[in-house]
């Protein structure tokens, strides 16, 4: 009993104290299913709930949480660096607004100017778009918004135009628009012409002109025409002098340009008292030795071109005359023998000639010059047998050296072609096209089947003759144009005069190879056509210069052997004597033509 008085105790203590959290409340109903009655039972209580969590103070989290609400619903600040939150687009895109800048007269601080008046925001609009949106509120009054949701301006304009730009009015319209105020304007200058002056009616006033400008008799009255005055017939008469003056020049420059065949014979007689023709080689001239050696000393010149001369061909197998082709117009043929003075001079181009070429007879003879012609002449008399042309400059003219061929001639031209004519019919027959620039040079090889072209596309092309095929192409990178080619006397070589200052090499059999142990150097040609040319024997190479002078290489050693100092100028081309082993001719653009 004790013990269960001390309980008691207990609980009333802890009903006064104030630190209890929970009250049992007393049980008043009197349940018959309660064994005992509430004097009889202890009394009913419960133990105090015990966490071993800390306390928390979320005073912190509250006001975080309310500053929280308050920036989410605001602007962001342009100035911060940092954003602790995700924005909401509307936040994103609001205009900038806030308290002015202290040091700021419009309260735009200066880091947010970028504009004289502030800060203007980037609108992203192409500028065709803006310039049609421009121009069509200015022309109509109604333009689109940006946003392209909307228009706005005149609406009743809009409307009535069905919101066409001043860019996409259709092109019907627009010509319709422009007749249209043409003809308002003209109405209106019509009606305030017919108010203000009658005498629009008559076409010779000025106010019909000036009402009907656009038509084709505007501007020309009638006019009667009187008897001319004494000035007018004086004017009139040397206008007619004038005119008949220029007709006649014309002609006399006609003259020059289309000059007539025509040649002239310098000798004592055209034939001797035997009735020898003056071509006639003499009977004496025979091969004085087999042996070739080389000039030493100068024995002749030959003057007589006002210009300088292209080339120089010795008669064919006995060298008895020589031709040359001069940059005044004329062929020259000159004695070598006996007077050596001119004998005839051959006059049929108009401008400089640049290659001949003779038959294997020395009958005929070819000229090309740069009046675009090829002319046939007869060696003998002068005449001109025919004429070729294709429209074209030909840089270099041979005949087929095959006797049944001699009336085949082949032409290399300015526009890359090998033309082949038949000079007895005057066709064309075939054409070389393969050539990428001018064609310089024409060769015969391998008993006259094939013959080896020249260019300036810096190759040398093998064609087999009549067949507009190359066979061989021959172009290396390290080559250069090549505008002199020269046989060697055994027909197993060609000597290539190369603008890069020295002469090559190449095989006539099969492969067309480069010999690479034979080359000639030490002269100076860069820049000039100048001829190469062989000793009648091989043994020597020959080749002009462009300072004057004449260079002979030995043909096995290849050194050079001896320099003549021939011209002033260019010795442009030089020719061994096929019968006096021992004596050459060269030619400049000096002028001169020299024997050695």
């Amino acid at each position: 009993m004790d013990l269960l008085r001390s309980y008691a105790d207990k609980a009333d203590d802890d009903v006064d104290s104030p630190e209890e959290p929970f009250k049992e409340p007393e049980n008043t109903s009197d349940s018959p299913s309660s064994p005992v009655t509430s004097s009889d039972s202890p009394p009913h209580m419960s133990l105090p709930v015990k966490t071993s969590a800390p306390r928390v103070d979320d005073t912190a989290l509250a006001l975080t949480t309310a500053v929280s609400d308050r920036i989410i619903h605001r602007p962001l600040d342009p100035s911060q660096h940092a954003v602790s939150f995700n924005p909401t687009y509307d936040q994103l895109w609001a205009p900038i607004y806030g308290p002015a800048h202290p040091y700021a007269k419009d309260g735009i601080a200066q880091g947010m100017r970028n504009h004289k008046l502030g800060f203007v925001e980037d609108a992203s609009i192409h500028s065709f778009l803006f310039d049609e949106q421009y121009n069509t509120f200015h022309k109509y009054g109604y333009a689109a918004d940006p946003s392209g949701l909307s228009y706005v301006g005149d609406l009743e304009t809009l409307e009535r135009n069905e919101a066409l730009s001043v860019y996409n009015i259709p092109q019907q319209e627009q010509k319709r628009r422009r007749l249209e105020l043409k003809g308002n304007e003209a109405d209106a200058s019509a009606e305030t012409a017919d108010n203000t002056n009658p005498g629009t009616e008559n076409p010779a006033s000025d106010e019909w002109l000036l009402k009907n400008r656009k038509s084709p008799w505007s501007g020309k009255r009638e006019v009667i025409q009187g008897e001319l005055t004494e000035e007018q017939k004086k004017y009139a008469e040397e206008y007619a002098e004038k005119k008949a003056e220029k007709e006649r020049g014309g002609e006399g420059r006609g003259d020059k340009t289309d000059p007539v065949d025509k040649s002239t014979f310098h000798g004592k007689e055209e034939r001797d008292y035997q009735g020898r023709s003056w071509v006639a080689p003499p009977k004496d001239a025979k091969p004085s030795n087999d042996h070739c050696y080389i000039p030493k000393r100068w024995v002749h010149t030959w003057s007589g071109h006002t210009k300088g001369v292209a080339a120089i061909r010795f008669f064919p197998k006995h060298g008895h005359l020589l031709l040359s082709a001069g940059m005044d117009s004329k062929v020259k043929i000159w004695d070598v023998f006996n007077s050596g003075k001119c004998m005839r001079t051959y006059m049929g181009h108009s401008k400089a000639v640049r290659d001949i070429s003779f038959s294997n007879d020395g009958a005929k003879f070819l000229s090309a010059g740069y009046d675009k012609n090829i002319k046939l002449w007869d060696t003998e008399t002068g005449k001109v047998i025919s004429t070729f042309s294709t429209g074209k400059v030909p840089y270099v003219v041979k005949l087929n050296p095959d006797q049944d061929k001699q009336h085949i001639l082949l032409a290399g031209m300015s526009d890359k072609k090998i033309v082949q004519w038949d000079m007895d019919s005057g066709k064309i027959t075939q054409e070389y096209d393969q050539h990428l620039g001018a064609v310089n040079t024409i060769t015969f090889v391998d008993n006259n089947r094939r013959f080896v072209t020249s260019s300036d596309d810096k190759s040398l092309r093998v064609w087999e003759f009549g067949i507009p095929v190359v066979i061989k192409y021959i172009s290396e990178p390290h080559m250069h144009s090549m505008p002199s080619i020269s046989l060697h006397p055994n027909g197993n070589w060609l000597a290539a005069q190369s603008l890069d200052n020295q002469i090559l090499i190449y095989s006539t059999k099969e492969r067309f190879q480069l010999n690479k142990k034979k080359r000639f150097a030490g002269h100076i040609a860069a820049g000039y056509a100048c001829q190469v040319n062989f000793s009648p024997d091989g043994r020597f190479v020959m080749s002009g210069d462009g300072e004057g002078k004449c260079w002979f290489w030995d043909w096995k050693s290849c050194k050079v052997f001896r320099t003549l100092k021939c011209h002033e100028g260019v010795c442009i081309g030089c020719e061994w004597h096929p019968l006096e082993q021992s004596k050459v001719a060269t030619c400049g653009w000096d002028g001169m033509i020299k024997y050695w």
